[in-house]
């Protein structure tokens, strides 16, 4: 069996590859993609990424169409999330009850999510219902959100900052208010493109009580003239550079989560050691490798507790790709997320 997938480097270098898939080992399976979200790590690399063409796409909601023998748990027509790394569960991480620190992970074997076809282990997967294939597709960012969430230890009533409205941040922000907070401030750029004043509408549906344009407002103004002794958790999910706001903004005791990446060279920034301890700083980078969370990611879409139709403003097939992945990098359309349906 063929099957066209995507690959991408700096400069929106994006190539369409077909590759021969047979049927699957005795421990893989066969599963047809459904629908595939577009990450921002899939733009950092076609914006940024300066080697060899990388795999775009691994937020995947699949059909199995065929099973190794050694396969038990799943047949042909499940519904199923694409896990990008799994846990290998036998590892002395694993065993000790840590699987989020595993080393030895089964992955996607350079595979793109944005394509037609995929062959995976059989304990990559998870089954669902309840879902179409494109809301089941946020599965996997709602779970790097969720990890974000559940590290930043929300007290009841406690006011958030969430630094950067793009898709992962949008749905910190939701997270972080079904997990008690009391205020939820969100970081955006400006309303000035559509797809900034898309993402801060977004914020609105989503509970979020403060909305900050950082290209014409001081952050630090903004939330210390509400919360003038800081605010009391801070997620990053914007370049590494906001961190430099989280900082500012955080309470003495605070604790600042963050998962925003760069690859673009701005991924180094200065920090104040004697600051941090002096007041007692906390900072907690989020890695969602293995994937964790799956499970309740899912369940939280299904329930409508995450409202995914608000999330996804796009889909796309291969025709349209590039042209797609452009409008996510220069903010030129309101996509809030940009799924592709590869088998259309």
């Amino acid at each position: 069996m063929q099957s066209k997938g995507l690959f991408g480097k700096k400069g929106l270098d994006i190539q369409e590859r077909t590759c021969e898939l047979g049927a699957p080992n005795d421990d893989h399976v066969l599963v047809k993609v459904r629908a595939c979200g577009v990450c921002g790590t899939d733009i950092n690399f076609v914006r940024d990424w300066p080697d060899a063409h990388m795999p775009l796409g691994h937020e995947i909601a699949a059909e199995v169409v065929e099973v190794g023998k050694n396969v038990a748990v799943l047949k042909p027509g499940d519904r199923v999330i694409v896990e990008d790394c799994s846990m290998c569960g036998i590892c002395e991480n694993c065993k000790s009850g840590h699987p989020e620190f595993c080393r030895n992970m089964y992955d996607m074997e350079g595979q793109p999510g944005l394509g037609q076809y995929m062959s995976v282990r059989y304990n990559s997967l998870n089954k669902f219902e309840g879902l179409d294939y494109t809301i089941a597709s946020l599965t996997e960012p709602l779970a790097v959100s969720l990890t974000a969430v559940l590290l930043t230890e929300i007290p009841l009533g406690a006011s958030v900052a969430v630094l950067g409205n793009g898709p992962l941040g949008l749905m910190a922000a939701r997270l972080a208010r079904l997990r008690g907070a009391g205020h939820v401030v969100l970081t955006g750029l400006s309303r000035d493109t559509a797809m900034e004043q898309a993402r801060f509408d977004v914020a609105a549906d989503f509970g979020c009580d403060t909305l900050v344009e950082v290209a014409k407002q001081n952050v630090e103004e903004v939330v210390k003239s509400k919360f003038p002794n800081g605010v009391d958790r801070v997620i990053v999910s914007s370049p590494p550079e906001s961190m430099y706001d989280a900082l500012k903004i955080i309470r003495f005791g605070g604790i600042i989560t963050f998962f925003g990446l760069h690859f673009g060279g701005r991924n180094k920034i200065e920090v104040d050691v004697n600051d941090l301890i002096f007041r007692k700083i906390t900072l907690r980078p989020a890695f969602a490798e293995p994937a964790i969370n799956f499970p309740v990611s899912n369940r939280l879409l299904r329930d409508g507790l995450v409202d995914g139709s608000k999330l996804i403003t796009h889909t796309f097939g291969f025709d349209n790709a590039r042209e797609t992945l452009q409008a996510n990098v220069d903010g030129s359309q309101p996509i809030v997320k940009a799924v592709m349906l590869p088998n259309g």
